[in-house]
């Protein structure tokens, strides 16, 4: 991308400006959803930018996600002239510049955190900068350390060795209780065991560990930066808090069981905040409820003194933001049916549109990079 605008920072939109530029926004957006064709399309790029712009987190970062969309569309952003959508050559420019935009935040984001961290492509220098140059930024993110089994304890002690969904309590801690205290082993909150169902927990990271997780070199690679960069766009300067070692802070990561914290970690189960309720949710799910007897309230367990951070109100409601975009776009559906196929089939070279995507996630450093901890 040439003549990319340069900001000293996330500015953010006049209120009168901010009116023409989203109505510009939606007369693009909403002209190119009732020209997408589900048969020829992998997932509605014009409903990703669409929903990604509708949940991004705060009103800075819906101005920041206009002022990308307009670079990437190759539009004045202080321009009032109506767009002529009978104009074939203008439609054709916006079309394949709204299919990059929808790309590449699908390459370098949305499949990436659906597939449990795994890498797509590389990004460019100049698809990168659009993004950096728009938050003002070329922030170096910190790799991460190995501090997974303080991670675990911690949050095993302040989620009371219970799967914070389902209530099941850690197996592991189960039997040594029962080691010691055989029939009057109690659970943390001073009950008899004896009856509860039980299950192996694991410590699920609310966004991935991967995503901060250092290459060989001791350093994230340019697909992790592209990530970062389009998460802060997505939530303006939430990246410092899983920069380095926060991505293994307590406020990022819950206990849930295997099942539980392959779906959640795969955008199929999401925490919905209840307005009122301090740290209480609707877990949720897009699969069939029956499946996983959701949608169900839950209250977080809170360290009396607050000396165990709980699990952060700020991550939920991305992680929650995002896996509405996925379902909504058919990016998460599209992104199961690539990963589907390479377990099934591996990389075939035949012809489809995913190949190129399939080769990527194959031959790149991410897939096998996830972490899954047993408590």
């Amino acid at each position: 991308m040439e003549g990319i605008l340069q900001f000293s920072g996330p500015q953010p939109l006049a209120a009168d400006q901010r009116v023409q530029v989203q109505r510009r926004f939606y007369a693009i957006v909403e002209y190119f959803e009732g020209l997408d064709d589900p048969s020829r399309r992998e997932f509605n790029r014009p409903l990703l930018l669409h929903y990604t712009y509708d949940y991004s987190r705060s009103q800075l970062s819906k101005d920041t996600f206009l002022r990308s969309f307009f670079h990437f569309m190759d539009l004045d952003i202080a321009d009032e002239e109506e767009l002529n959508f009978d104009d074939g050559d203008l439609v054709q420019r916006l079309d394949t510049n709204l299919t990059s935009f929808a790309d590449f935040l699908f390459d370098h984001f949305f499949m990436l955190l659906k597939a449990a961290g795994n890498q797509t492509r590389q990004p460019t220098p100049a698809h990168l900068s659009i993004i950096q140059s728009v938050q003002g930024q070329t922030h170096e993110f910190s790799p991460t350390p190995d501090r997974l089994s303080v991670l675990r304890g911690a949050c095993l002690i302040r989620d009371h060795h219970r799967c914070v969904i389902s209530r099941k309590f850690n197996l592991d801690e189960a039997v040594r209780r029962y080691k010691e205290d055989a029939n009057n082993a109690q659970d943390d909150e001073g009950n008899p065991l004896q009856g509860q169902e039980t299950a192996k927990l694991e410590v699920a990271h609310i966004l991935p560990h991967s995503l901060t997780q250092a290459r060989a070199d001791s350093n994230l690679d340019d697909s992790q930066k592209a990530a970062l960069a389009i998460l802060n766009m997505f939530d303006c300067d939430v990246a410092h808090l899983i920069d380095g070692v926060n991505i293994d802070r307590p406020y990022n990561a819950m206990s849930l069981t295997h099942d539980l914290h392959s779906l959640f970690g795969r955008f199929d189960v999401y925490f919905e905040a209840i307005p009122g309720r301090e740290h209480t949710y609707q877990i949720d799910t897009f699969l069939p409820p029956f499946l996983l007897n959701l949608p169900v309230n839950r209250t977080l367990y809170l360290m009396h003194d607050r000396s165990i951070d709980p699990p952060s109100p700020r991550l939920l409601a991305l992680h929650c933001a995002i896996t509405h975009i996925l379902h909504l776009s058919g990016a998460g559906e599209y992104t199961d049916k690539i990963l589907g196929d390479m377990e099934e089939i591996g990389v075939l070279e035949d012809g489809s549109s995913e190949l190129g995507r399939m080769v990527q996630l194959r031959l790149s450093g991410w897939l096998g990079g996830s972490v899954d901890t047993p408590a």
